[in-house]
């Protein structure tokens, strides 16, 4: 199956929706801010429509795995936007899910 360029930036944007979400909200658990709040909840609704969308023109097989792209953007929000420390098995971590995705999308 080939997947079209904009099916590939719909997904980048889809799990960058989802980080972005996890983020707005450690970001009201730091601040009590509810602005923090009502963006991390909107990031999240967004990425959820975005999945539907993607269900739409792709197998589950391929939108499901995909969502692992998540936590490589959690761990680069969370080494630069929240100064968290992370260690090199986590970046092995996240070469790992790249190279899975690459196998399961491309």
């Amino acid at each position: 199956m080939l997947i079209d360029s904009w099916m590939i930036a719909v997904l980048i944007a889809m799990t960058l929706c989802g980080a972005m979400g996890g983020a707005g909200l450690k970001a009201y658990a730091n601040s009590r801010k509810k602005l923090h709040v009502l963006m991390g909840l909107g990031f999240y609704g967004t990425g959820a429509l975005l999945n539907i969308v993607l269900l739409k023109f792709l197998p589950l097989t391929v939108v499901l795995p995909a969502n692992a792209l998540t936590y490589v953007w959690t761990l680069i929000i969370a080494r630069f936007a929240f100064k968290e420390v992370v260690g090199p098995l986590r970046w092995i971590g996240v070469t790992c899910i790249m190279g899975g995705l690459c196998l399961l999308v491309l």
